[in-house]
């Protein structure tokens, strides 16, 4: 599996022959849109896209690159036929708990502490699950607070990779987010999302998270850089 970060919450995930995008927030995105990498490469390819929650800053450009690759959507049942409504013609609308079956992978939605609105209700926020056919389990967190259910998709999926936000205020902080990740997981690797974005209200980067974080395998990407695990 090849895993590529975006900046926000934005990964890509490649897998056999299915390219995901989660919470594809490129345009309006100034970490995406400072790094020189452009649009059509990060979205080219996608097969399939999955969105934790209905914030603009993760929904982002999901409806059209599901309009422009041909993707299928993977959201809650709410979100989806919010996206379904502006212009995505492949849906796969799920609720916490439930898993859907692609040619490449599982996706589960699981729980989140956060919430989930743009004008309208768009159902409970979510973490995601995907499990490859072959390689290693990858949980998004999404935006979420620490919570003790954390144990139960620990136990339950044993990810292997953890995408984790840090950047306080919206979500865990450096501090909490470490807490969570040595109380509840044994993660081979963690990547830190949902930092950076927004000046003053998010930290500015993820030396906090790193720091408390010690002996433990974060890798922080560049925008646009691959990461194979």
């Amino acid at each position: 599996m090849k895993i590529v970060w975006y900046g926000h919450s934005c990964f890509r995930l490649e897998t056999g022959g299915s390219t995901i995008l989660i919470d594809p927030f490129l345009k309006g995105n100034p970490t995406f849109e400072k790094s020189g990498v452009a649009w059509d490469e990060a979205t080219k390819g996608v097969t399939h896209v999955a969105l934790t929650h209905g914030h603009s800053d993760h929904v982002g450009d999901a409806a059209e690159i599901c309009r422009l690759r041909g993707a299928t959507l993977f959201a809650n049942f709410e979100l989806a036929m919010f996206i379904k409504s502006k212009g995505a013609d492949k849906i796969e609308p799920m609720n916490t708990g439930g898993t859907v079956a692609a040619d490449d992978f599982d996706l589960t939605l699981v729980n989140a502490l956060h919430s989930s609105s743009m004008d309208v209700y768009l159902g409970n926020p979510n973490g995601i699950v995907i499990r490859p056919k072959e390689g290693k389990t990858v949980y998004h967190m999404g935006d979420t607070e620490m919570f003790a259910g954390m144990a139960l998709i620990a136990e339950f999926h044993r990810p292997d990779i953890g995408i984790v936000p840090i950047g306080d205020r919206f979500t865990m902080g450096a501090k909490s987010a470490a807490f969570a990740c040595k109380k509840f997981f044994k993660f081979d690797m963690i990547l830190p999302a949902h930092y950076g974005t927004f000046p003053g209200m998010l930290d500015p980067n993820a030396d906090k998270f790193v720091a408390e974080m010690k002996d433990h395998n974060v890798v922080v990407p560049k925008v646009g850089q691959s990461v194979g695990v």
